[in-house]
C-alpha cells in the first residue's frame, strides 16, 4: 500500500509553481481546486473555523473526514481563518498578494460584503485571476439567488427529460452533475486566463455561471428543431429520449451496448443469423430509417437480448466489432477488470483516516508528470506552516490562535 504522508510543497505536474487560493466550500469548487492541485498548483484551502459543511457527509471513522470530502480536496492545504476577524482578513490579503488564481463559490454579493470583490482584490494583485463558479450570470434578474445541483438540474430541464424518456415522473440525476460539469469548466477557464496572463501580463475576472453553462450543455444535445426560426419541432434528441434506451436484459443479468451505424448492424445481424433485417424491414435499412423508428428498434433489439446470456453477447458483440460494456453496480465498478489493470482506484494509507480507497484523476501525462498526491486535510492542518511561509513568527501565530482568528 503506497504511503501518502505529508510533503512538502512542492509538486511536479503542468501546474507547479501555481498557487490557487480556494476560498470555495461544498462540492463544485472544491472538485475543481482538486484538479487544479492534481496537475501540480499549491491550493490552500481557506475554511471556516466550522470547516467546509461536506466534511460532514456520509460515514467516517473522525469527525469533518466524510467520504464526499475526502474525495473533493486531496492535493490541498488547509488553513482555517475566520475572515470576519481583522487578523484573519489580514492574512487573506497577504496570501491574495502573492496567487495566482483566488476561487470563490458564494454569491458575488457575499464576496463584496466582506470587501473582496474584483477591484478590491485586483488593487491587492492586478495579476490574480478572479474565479467564481456561483449560480447565474450576473447580467440577469436571477443574478443573486443561490444555487445548488438539484436547483439547477430542474432549471436545465433534466428532470423534465428524465419524465419524457421514462414516462414516469421527473427525477434529478442522482449524480451532482451540474456541480462537476460547471467544475470542470472553470478548470478550463482558469487554465485558459493563466495562459492569456502569460502572454499579456494581465489578470482577469472569471464569472462561471452554473445555469448558462448546463443549457449550453444540456441543449447541445437536444435543441433539435428549436434550432430553426421558425421551429421545425419542439426540440429534443429522438434518441435519447426513446423509453426503449436502457441496458438490455439478457437471460441472466444485463448488457450495455449500442448498434449503431450500418457496418455494427451487419456484423451484428450476421452474427445472430438475421442479416435480412436490413434488407426486409425498411425501418432497419439506414442510420436516418432507425433513428425515425427509434422506439421500435430499440423494442426488437430488448427481445433479441433476451434470448441468450450476457457472457453468450460479450462474445457475440466482440466478434461483430459492436461496443458494449458491463452495467456495474457501485461494487461491481471496483472490481472492474480494466480498472484494476490501470490502478484507477487507489488505495493509500492516510495520515490519520487509515487504509482508504479513492478513483485518481484519470489524465496522465507523458513529460510532466504530477507527483504523488498529498494527503487529503483534516480542518486547519496547515494553517500554522502557511502563516509561516507568509512571515509570521511563532508568537504572532499563537496570538491568532488565541483570539480565535485561526484554527
Amino acid at each position: 500500500m503506497a504511503s501518502i504522508a505529508e510533503q512538502g510543497t512542492a509538486f511536479g505536474g503542468p501546474l507547479t509553481g501555481v498557487r490557487v487560493l480556494d476560498l470555495t466550500s461544498v462540492l463544485m469548487g472544491p472538485f475543481a481546486s482538486q484538479n487544479l492541485g492534481d496537475m501540480g498548483a499549491d491550493v490552500i484551502k481557506i475554511e471556516a473555523p466550522q470547516g467546509d459543511l461536506v466534511r460532514q457527509i456520509g460515514p467516517a471513522r473522525h469527525d469533518g473526514m466524510g467520504p464526499v470530502f475526502l474525495n473533493a480536496n486531496r492535493n490541498k492545504r488547509s488553513v482555517v481563518l475566520d475572515l470576519k476577524s481583522p487578523e484573519g482578513m489580514a492574512a487573506l490579503h497577504q496570501l491574495i498578494a502573492d496567487a495566482d488564481v483566488l476561487m470563490y463559490n458564494v454569491r458575488p454579493q457575499a464576496m463584496a460584503r466582506l470587501g473582496l470583490g474584483y477591484e478590491a482584490v485586483k488593487a491587492l494583485n492586478p495579476r490574480i485571476i478572479y474565479a467564481g463558479l456561483f449560480g447565474y450570470g450576473q447580467d440577469g434578474p436571477y443574478a443573486a439567488r443561490p444555487a445548488y445541483d438539484d436547483l439547477i438540474q430542474g432549471a436545465c430541464a433534466l428532470p423534465h427529460l428524465i419524465a419524457k424518456a421514462s414516462g414516469g415522473i421527473p427525477r434529478y440525476v442522482p449524480n451532482a452533475l451540474c456541480d462537476r460539469i460547471v467544475g470542470l469548466t472553470g478548470v478550463g477557464a482558469i487554465l485558459a486566463s493563466l495562459l492569456a496572463r502569460e502572454r499579456t501580463g494581465q489578470g482577469d475576472r472569471i464569472d462561471i455561471p452554473m445555469f448558462e453553462t448546463m443549457v449550453a450543455f444540456i441543449m447541445g444535445d437536444h435543441m433539435g428543431g428549436l434550432t430553426f426560426d421558425p421551429p421545425l419541432d419542439g426540440g429534443g434528441y429522438a434518441r435519447q429520449l426513446s423509453s426503449q434506451r436502457r441496458p438490455y436484459r439478457t437471460q441472466d443479468g444485463y448488457i450495455c451496448a449500442l448498434v449503431y451505424n450500418d457496418k455494427q448492424w451487419q456484423g451484428f445481424l450476421r452474427e445472430i443469423g438475421r442479416e435480412a433485417l436490413m434488407r426486409d424491414d425498411e425501418r432497419f435499412a439506414s442510420y436516418a430509417q432507425r433513428t425515425q423508428h427509434i422506439d421500435h428498434v430499440y423494442d426488437v433489439l430488448a427481445g433479441i437480448f433476451e434470448e441468450r446470456t450476457t457472457a453468450e453477447w460479450v462474445a457475440i458483440l466482440e466478434r461483430a466489432d459492436v461496443p458494449f460494456m458491463p452495467m456495474h453496480s457501485l461494487q461491481s465498478l471496483m472490481q472492474d477488470p480494466h480498472l484494476v489493470a490501470t490502478g484507477f482506484f487507489t488505495d493509500v494509507m492516510h495520515p490519520t483516516e487509515g487504509a482508504i480507497k479513492s478513483p485518481r484523476n484519470p489524465v496522465t501525462w507523458t513529460h510532466h508528470k504530477p507527483a504523488p498526491p498529498r494527503a487529503v486535510p483534516t480542518l486547519g492542518q496547515h494553517t500554522a506552516e502557511v502563516l509561516r511561509e507568509l512571515g509570521y513568527s511563532e508568537s504572532q501565530v499563537q496570538a491568532m490562535v488565541n483570539a480565535a482568528a485561526v484554527v
